[in-house]
């Protein structure tokens, strides 16, 4: 689930539950966690909307917010056991290379699925990202990032 999703939909409970609806139910279901509020607590919120179905979290937090850390990792695995929702994992994303992993394994961090996006491609990667800033006018954005339009000079108008 990308944080579109929920930007669009203005909750992440509410993305989560479109999204099992309207997925065949062998997609696994797995929440992005990081896209409003504290990643402990968007986690217990799909965890308990979705229970049994939900088969993990992830988190993408953006460095503007500290990144995904390993204590980060071990809070949100915690809460979610004091809740009973052992059997959700936990995938992190966002800026991972062999050495961040190494890290995180040596502070035993409960991680079950590393995402390494741009450090596995064959040509040299131009990092980047979308977000959405602006919907209907109205300014929005991912925690970490600042809503409404951004200007750039170098940018023109494409609608």
């Amino acid at each position: 689930m990308p944080h579109h999703l929920p930007i669009i939909m203005g909750d992440t409970v509410k993305a989560m539950q479109a999204f099992d609806r309207h997925m065949p139910q062998e997609v696994p279901r797995i929440a992005l966690v990081d896209t409003f509020k504290d990643e402990a607590e968007e986690s217990l919120n799909v965890a308990r909307s979705l229970r049994e179905k939900l088969r993990g979290v992830r988190m993408d937090t953006p460095s503007e917010r500290g990144g995904v850390t390993p204590d980060l990792v071990k809070e949100v695995r915690a809460r979610l056991d004091l809740a009973g929702f052992r059997h959700v994992e936990i995938i992190v994303s966002g800026g991972f290379t062999p050495e961040k992993i190494a890290a995180f394994v040596e502070a035993g961090a409960p991680v079950s699925t590393f995402g390494v996006d741009t450090y596995i491609a064959c040509a040299s990667p131009i990092p980047y990202s979308v977000d959405i800033h602006e919907i209907d006018g109205r300014p929005i954005a991912r925690r970490g990032r600042i809503p409404g339009v951004t200007p750039n000079p170098r940018l023109g108008r494409v609608m």
